[in-house]
């Protein structure tokens, strides 16, 4: 059985998020997909598997767990099957645990997935995040609310001021762990609207309480900001959405997010992006 790794979302040849797939998993228990993770080591390695209801069902494990839905491992696993010539470009179903839900093959082999639609649930108290953060409440952006908010997987999005400010930040990761399982997040995703690169956004993201500190390249968690920074009037141009991320970790990232409006309300929310650096090795 053959295992592949590559990154997804990358900016550069050794930029993006690492993401483990394996093809061909029906075969394998969820113990073993669990054991394969932990492994691998990625902070999510994705298996496919023939679905009833779909084109493909993929499952995603994180070294500690599995989750419902992984972005960067979704575009990984679809970028793989195009590269290996398994599909051509067109669109597919792809059943997950959080739904069955739209990909998109484009010619120049970029990937889009769809996600569910946003839902937005409590807004956090900013003195709880910014001691969880070892920051001063000072450098959250006043204007803008720290919420829960998913598309399939619940993050705290938190608006920061400036880069400056999102780069000096040394999270007290146990605090920020502890927070995660209080509200059920998967973890916090930090933003700035201040860029590098005339992006939409520059990001960070902390998953600690799935053993993931920083992840350089997170679909879902850009998927709730794209919902966000809509519903509080930061974005206009929601056809053409960019997030820079995993510069933190020297893993230049690019998110490609696009939202469908029809009367102004969101009915389709979508995020894409590349691969790089694929290497096969035999699993067993």
């Amino acid at each position: 059985m053959q295992l592949y790794t590559l990154n997804a979302f990358a900016k550069t040849k050794n930029g993006g998020n690492p993401a483990g797939v394996v093809l061909d998993a029906d075969s394998l228990s969820e113990v073993e997909m669990q054991n394969v993770a932990k492994k691998v080591g990625f902070s999510e390695t994705a298996f496919v598997q023939k679905s009833k209801k779909a084109d493909f069902k993929v499952k995603f494990f994180t070294p500690k767990g599995e989750v419902d839905l992984c972005g960067h491992a979704t575009i990984a696993t679809f970028y793989l099957m195009t590269k290996l010539g398994l599909i051509k470009p067109g669109f597919y179903m792809q059943e997950t645990k959080a739904g069955v839900l739209k990909i998109e093959v484009k010619k120049d082999n970029t990937i889009f997935m769809n996600q569910n639609l946003p839902l937005f649930y409590k807004k956090i108290d900013r003195k709880e995040i910014a001691e969880s953060l070892n920051v001063s409440e000072k450098i959250f952006i006043p204007d803008l609310p720290i919420q829960i908010v998913s598309t399939g997987l619940k993050d705290i999005l938190v608006p920061i001021k400036s880069l400056k400010d999102l780069f000096k930040i040394k999270p007290n990761f146990s605090k920020v762990t502890e927070i995660s399982r209080k509200y059920d997040v998967t973890g916090y995703h930090l933003f700035t609207l201040e860029t590098k690169f005339n992006s939409t956004a520059h990001c960070r993201n902390l998953a600690p309480r799935y053993d993931i500190p920083e992840e350089a390249a997170t679909g879902t968690s850009n998927g709730c900001l794209s919902c966000y920074l809509f519903k509080y009037g930061k974005v206009k141009k929601v056809n053409a959405l960019k997030y820079e991320q995993g510069y933190s970790m020297r893993k230049p990232s690019e998110i490609l997010a696009k939202l469908v409006l029809k009367n102004n309300k969101i009915v389709e929310v979508k995020v894409g992006g590349v691969g790089s650096n694929i290497k096969p090795k035999k699993l067993f």
